[in-house]
């Protein structure tokens, strides 16, 4: 029996992680996301059936505001081969379950397939009770693990190469994600202390309007363009001392996850690998609490050493690869 992840209708590239999560330049999606629940256990990820290898009977089916009559579909088909089905909705933020449920036909669509699936596996606490009233049988939290205990996925750099604040959210239109504020309150940080500010810019002329007027003030301030490949993100992302964000959208935590890569910490949000990785410096943590947080980060090196240790040694039990296929091989819905 071997595991593959399913999206119908995606469209992102299949990808198989027989050989684990890989390397970080290798094509096709990173192991990240919804795709680390099919790395981590050697399996495949999916966007059709007709790819799907034979021996695929544990089945982790991937549902969004789109696919959901597709997904119907397929969980039927899994249910022909005697497939066992767990099902997980791609985005799991507070606003985008707000989204999906928030139309009678999605809604009707959604509760069918979690009664109809054997299972569900939530990427949040806060989702988890959404599946079960939904009808899942059995629904179970298990945050989208992080490569932190694979060698080819250290992306730390020496101390002295280490400079300044990057902005882990880049949406100005989220307004959960707060960027604006968090964009101030670091830029404020970064004239305060004479240090580097970095943010990707996702949003074209627009968003590059209000991070110039921004930059001007601070010849400090990096803007990235996007698009940004997984991997060179990161390695900009390494050249830092903090994540820096606001985001309030009780999300799974992918820029924490890309900080636990770099072996920084994540300041700020509420996502589930924050509150995992990052206690002290995540929800509820107030603001104020935050920006004293990020100033001692980045300017006490033992302080941020012990930070770096802590958060590894909590993803090394709660988010590894290692830790996260053994979960989801011992969970019998």
């Amino acid at each position: 029996m071997s595991f593959a992840v399913v999206q119908p209708g995606a469209r992102s590239r299949n990808r198989s992680f027989a050989n684990g999560p890989g390397v970080p330049d290798d094509a096709g999606p990173a192991p990240e996301g919804i795709y680390a629940y099919a790395a981590c256990l050697g399996g495949s990820f999916h966007r059709s059936l007709r790819t799907l290898p034979a021996d695929a009977n544990d089945i982790l089916l991937i549902l969004d505001k789109n696919n959901l009559r597709k997904a119907s579909t397929a969980l039927k088909a899994f249910r022909k081969r005697g497939a066992r089905v767990r099902v997980s909705c791609n985005e799991s933020r507070s606003c985008d379950f707000a989204a999906l449920l928030g139309d009678v036909t999605r809604f009707e669509l959604f509760r069918e397939i979690c009664r109809s699936a054997d299972g569900a596996i939530a990427a949040t606490p806060e989702s988890v009770s959404l599946y079960e009233t939904a009808g899942a049988l059995e629904t179970q939290f298990i945050p989208r693990p992080c490569p932190v205990d694979d060698p080819a996925w250290d992306f730390s750099q020496p101390a002295g190469k280490r400079r300044g604040i990057f902005i882990g959210t880049n949406s100005f239109l989220s307004g959960g994600a707060n960027h604006m504020a968090a964009l101030m309150a670091a830029d404020r940080l970064s004239r305060d202390l004479e240090c580097a500010l970095a943010v990707v810019n996702t949003e074209g002329r627009r968003g590059g309007m209000i991070l110039k007027s921004l930059r001007k003030n601070n010849p400090l301030f990096f803007i990235l363009e996007a698009p940004v490949d997984h991997a060179d993100l990161l390695r900009v992302m390494s050249l830092h001392r903090i994540v820096w964000q606001f985001d309030a959208n009780a999300g799974p935590g992918a820029s924490a996850s890309a900080a636990l890569l770099c072996r920084i910490p994540c300041v700020g949000g509420n996502g589930a690998v924050e509150r995992i990785a990052f206690p002290g410096l995540s929800a509820p943590a107030s603001r104020e609490d935050l920006l004293e947080s990020a100033r001692l980060l980045l300017t006490n090196d033992e302080a941020w050493q012990e930070e770096v240790e802590a958060s590894q040694q909590r993803a090394a039990e709660f988010l590894s690869f290692q830790k996260t296929a053994l979960r989801l091989q011992s969970t019998r819905l």
